[in-house]
């Protein structure tokens, strides 16, 4: 009976302020936090508002057939903690109907992995108790940040006891294969994965409005039609997206929800087909083979790998001067300093950096808040000058001082120390 599954990625990062040369010890508030509530609000209304409606109304309409996943990075759980608790409140609607999955990732949306298993590892567990708290929910699931991926990380999902693991089906990978059936991890004994349909995912994801694309307008049809034909050769079509899809990246006025309120029908009008969760579909199918994965991938650009985040020298002198601080952060014992340097750990930071204009540029440039991806280089190491500074008068002026005080992400006070 083949299956499909609907996951979708909902993450806002908390983005900086502008930050000088001049600002470095005067000025220790890093964060734009008029910006970020405003960002917040539009997408609240624009997306997860509306989009979270027509959600509940197609589980209610459907009696539990229709399911879906989400992963909720801590970064936004947070914001919507402070800013947005309506949408959170619908969040937990949704989670209370039982047709509802919410996966696990890093708590700040990071590269950790990458750089400190460790550290890792730390943020996973906060995600994990914060998904558990806020819906009732143990993870079963997880999909790292941006859906990076190779054996290591699976492996490390094992040990942590995650039954089912999420990244893109990416053809380098798969070769010949499909990306429509469980995979296993090679080396690993009892993890499933699951592969996004990338080409499917993205007709609605970025193609749904494009004009110039051959098979526009995408019809509720057109599409069904597609689904129930990869279904019958494969036995899993994973569609993973931002949720943003919905009225954000594609406006309401392109149709984008009337088209997935009708979608479910036609879907469900093959016999056969079925919603299924990634928990569901671990428990209900075997693996068809092992995948071996040994470089990292991603659901990134043309090329899937990591050169969004740490293709150039900018990222990786970003990232390297960040993660260097990990074992003064840590040993310092401030747990508000721990917050922010796991907040500046963010992939968006990195992400603005990214200079690959040639092959994704668009892309880019459409996420990007800087001018350039100098200028967002060059304004995060003003703010890692400022940390560091700050970090070592801590350490060096009192060493046994410990704040236990956990300022909010989202904090509209502003504190004489150093607050995101």
């Amino acid at each position: 009976m083949p299956g499909i599954c609907f996951y979708f990625q909902v993450h806002q990062p908390l983005r900086l302020r502008h930050y000088s040369y001049f600002d470095i010890d005067h000025v220790h508030a890093y964060g734009d936090m008029e910006q970020n509530r405003a960002i917040l609000n539009k997408v609240s209304e624009k997306c997860y508002l509306p989009a979270n409606r027509m959600m509940f109304d197609l589980i209610e309409r459907h009696e539990g057939a229709f399911r879906i996943a989400y992963s909720l990075s801590g970064i936004l759980l947070d914001q919507l903690e402070t800013y947005r608790p309506d949408v959170l409140d619908s969040f937990r609607q949704l989670a209370d109907t039982g047709c509802v999955e919410f996966l696990n990732e890093t708590y700040y949306h990071s590269l950790a992995f990458i750089f400190s298993p460790e550290e890792f590892k730390k943020q996973v567990m906060l995600h994990k108790d914060r998904i558990k708290t806020l819906f009732g929910q143990t993870a079963d699931t997880f999909r790292h940040t941006e859906f990076i991926y190779n054996n290591d990380l699976a492996a490390a999902a094992e040990d942590m006891g995650y039954k089912c693991i999420l990244t893109e089906g990416a053809d380098k990978i798969l070769g010949w294969r499909s990306p429509d059936f469980v995979y296993q991890p090679q080396g690993c004994r009892h993890l499933k994965l699951l592969l996004r349909n990338y080409r499917l995912s993205d007709d609605i994801a970025f193609r749904f409005s494009n004009r110039q694309w051959p098979e526009y307008p995408l019809t509720v049809d057109k599409y069904a039609h597609w689904i129930h034909k990869a279904g019958e050769e494969g036995r899993i079509i994973n569609l993973f997206m931002d949720y943003e899809t919905f009225g954000e990246h594609q406006w309401q006025e392109t149709g984008i929800f009337e088209f997935m309120k009708n979608l479910p029908d036609a879907l469900l009008k093959q016999p056969g087909f079925q919603f299924q969760t990634p928990r569901e579909i671990a428990a209900d199918q075997s693996p068809v083979a092992s995948l071996d994965v040994p470089q990292f991938i991603s659901w990134a650009d043309v090329e899937r790998n990591l050169t969004a985040w740490l293709g150039n020298a900018l990222q990786r002198d970003a990232s390297r001067t960040l993660y260097d601080l990990e074992q003064s952060v840590v040993s310092c014992g401030d747990e508000q300093l721990l917050h922010i340097w796991r907040c500046l750990q963010t992939s968006d930071h990195l992400y603005y950096m990214c200079t690959k204009w040639f092959s994704d540029g668009d892309v880019h440039k459409y996420f990007n808040p800087y001018p350039s991806p100098y200028d967002a280089y060059i304004n995060f190491m003003n703010i890692m000058d400022d940390f560091s500074r700050q970090l070592d008068k801590k350490r060096s002026n009192d060493p046994n001082h410990i704040n236990t005080t956990k300022r909010s992400l989202s904090n509209d006070n502003k504190p004489a120390g150093l607050s995101i």
